[in-house]
C-alpha cells in the first residue's frame, strides 16, 4: 500500500437470503449467477403484480419467467402446449376466469422435478391444506412470505442444477 493511503473498509453485507443459500447449501452466489435461470411459469391476473413479480424473480432467484397467464383456462392451455419448458409454476388463486386451485390440481401429472406453487393474499391453514392436497408442493402468502417464497425459488434454481 503506497505511504499515507488509507485502507477502505467495505460496507457491503452479503444479503441474508444469498448467506444463508451459502450456509445450506454450499453455494456461492456468484457461481449461481452464472448458471442456468429457473424457468418459471406465472399465473397471475394482476399485470402490475405480474411485471412486478417478474422482475423481482429475475433479480432475487435468477429466474427466468418463460410464460404466463391471467386465468385458468390459459394457464391450462399453456401447460399442455408447454410440458417440459417449466420447473416451477407459481399460482395466485383468484384469477380472471376459474381458480388457481384448478391450475394445481392439472399439475398434478407434472414430472418430478417440476414444483407448484400457491402465492397469495389469502394463505390461511385451510387454503395451504386445500393446495397441498391438490398437489402444491408450497403456499405463501404475498405480503409477509415474499422471503420465503425468493429462498424457495433459489432452492429449486440450486437443485436444478445439481
Amino acid at each position: 500500500m503506497l505511504a499515507g493511503a488509507k485502507q477502505a473498509k467495505s460496507s457491503y453485507r452479503m444479503p441474508a437470503n444469498r448467506l444463508r443459500l451459502f450456509m445450506n447449501y454450499g453455494v456461492a452466489w456468484n457461481e449461481l449467477e452464472r448458471s442456468m435461470p429457473l424457468p418459471i411459469f406465472l399465473v397471475e391476473d394482476n399485470v402490475l403484480i405480474q411485471n412486478n413479480l417478474t422482475a423481482a424473480l429475475e433479480e432475487l432467484s435468477g429466474a427466468q419467467v418463460v410464460g404466463t397467464a391471467k386465468s385458468e383456462p390459459a394457464a391450462i392451455a399453456w401447460l399442455i402446449s408447454h410440458p417440459g419448458d417449466w420447473k416451477l409454476a407459481v399460482v395466485d388463486l383468484f384469477l380472471e376466469e376459474g381458480s388457481g386451485l384448478g391450475v394445481v390440481k392439472w399439475c398434478r401429472g407434472r414430472s418430478a422435478n417440476q414444483r407448484v406453487v400457491v402465492l397469495t393474499n389469502y394463505a390461511n391453514g385451510n387454503v395451504a391444506r386445500q393446495a397441498a392436497a391438490l398437489g402444491a408442493n408450497a403456499v405463501f402468502d404475498k405480503s409477509i412470505g415474499l422471503d420465503a417464497f425468493f429462498e424457495f425459488c433459489t432452492s429449486c434454481r440450486i437443485e436444478m442444477q445439481s
